[in-house]
């Protein structure tokens, strides 16, 4: 889906499909097509973009590939489906029964992390829509947070320096540009925006910018406004932003918000879970919701809690429970409602709903019926905001 910003910027709206289980190519071009025809069914649009994500056995082997990928391609665009930014943050397995903190490997100090985005990039390359300006990667925030060193940094910052050159490289040689955004996560070595602006300080600025995910900022109490000021005082862009909505505890100690909560603990992702402290503005926190709610050391109960877990953008959690949608209003409002447009690609990215409580959608189409109604939602925002649809 696209639309035009009242300053002429084209802009991209997508569905990520790390929702979708399959790792090999044919699968996941079976699942996208498949998705993609349902999803603009539901929508009635002639066109609907998809996030791919390409895990890292299937990037490595179209990138040696190119006649492969114009298949893959070509396959897309018989189904109405366009992509423009791939998602290369989980490496592999992300629907599998437990992932947790397997997602954050390998890290940004790995070569096996950087062959990875160079081959993802190559692909992303080759399926760019002709008349796209570029294209763009989403990628994980350089590691978990711990263990971290200084020769750690140094060795993250050599890699990113590769990349940038081998997205330079690749520019040259097939005339499409690929820009990657490192994505700031709760309990990542890059946290917050102040974390980014740190640790990539000595990036190529025209290669290497942010993905914001708006549930992460929600959850981390930061908002658009400050977050893009902060990066415009350090010439880093918004590469690429996931509209997406965290889950918000107003009475964490209610014994029925409690109960509610709980059914949100489960066994696949990693649910960090964040506070303010009454004083100071600090943010406390734990790694996951069963530590929040009742592991060795619990999460204090006097102020609110927000929960890193996507839940759909369009619709509410059980009361008492309910999602960070006001803020992620707001979101959007900073990045795309003003007189220039912060950012060109968007990308949904609830990719929980496997786990939801009550359980999976029923079917293939139940699911694409959801993943419409999600989009359909940031359309009208964008719609809302000024954009034309194109």
């Amino acid at each position: 889906m696209r639309l035009r910003h009242r300053d002429g910027t084209v802009v991209h709206l997508a569905y990520g499909t790390n929702v979708l289980p399959a790792e090999d190519v044919d699968g996941l071009v079976a699942q996208a097509a498949a998705t993609g025809d349902r999803i603009r069914r539901a929508l009635g649009s002639d066109l609907v973009g998809l996030g791919l994500w390409l895990p890292a056995g299937a990037a490595h082997r179209l990138a040696e590939d190119p006649d492969g990928v114009r298949l893959v391609r070509s396959r897309l665009a018989e189904h109405g489906v366009e992509v423009v930014t791939v998602n290369a943050f989980p490496y592999a397995a992300f629907q599998e029964p437990t992932v947790k903190h397997s997602v954050y490997l390998p890290a940004w100090t790995s070569r096996a992390r950087l062959d990875y985005t160079l081959a993802a990039a190559r692909v992303l390359a080759r399926l760019l829509p002709d008349d796209a300006d570029h294209g763009s990667i989403s990628t994980l925030p350089l590691a978990w947070h711990n263990p971290w060193s200084r020769d750690d940094q140094r060795l993250a910052e050599a890699r990113l320096s590769e990349l940038a050159a081998g997205l330079a490289a690749l520019e040259a040689e097939t005339g499409r540009r690929v820009v990657v955004g490192i994505e700031p996560e709760p309990g990542c070595v890059v946290e917050t925006v102040e974390e980014a602006v740190d640790r990539l300080a000595t990036v190529d600025r025209e290669r290497i910018g942010v993905c914001l995910d708006l549930c992460h900022l929600a959850v981390g109490f930061d908002d658009a406004e400050r977050a893009l000021r902060l990066l415009d005082d350090a010439g880093l862009r918004v590469v690429k932003a996931q509209p997406a909505s965290a889950l918000v505890v107003d009475d964490p100690a209610d014994a029925t918000t409690r109960r509610a909560l709980a059914s949100y603990a489960e066994d696949r992702f990693l649910h960090q879970v964040r506070q303010e402290r009454p004083h100071g503005h600090e943010v406390e926190g734990r790694d996951d919701l069963p530590d929040a709610l009742d592991g060795g050391d619990p999460l204090a109960t006097d102020t609110p809690w927000r929960v890193h877990f996507h839940v759909p953008v369009h619709a509410d959690p059980q009361p008492p429970l309910h999602s960070s949608r006001e803020e992620l209003e707001a979101s959007l409002t900073a990045l795309l409602g003003g007189p220039v447009a912060r950012v060109d690609h968007l990308e949904v990215e609830t990719y929980t709903w496997s786990v939801l409580p009550g359980g999976a959608p029923e079917d293939d189409e139940a699911l694409a019926s959801g993943l419409a109604a999600e989009l359909a939602w940031v359309h009208a925002e964008l719609v809302a905001l000024g954009l034309t649809p194109l």
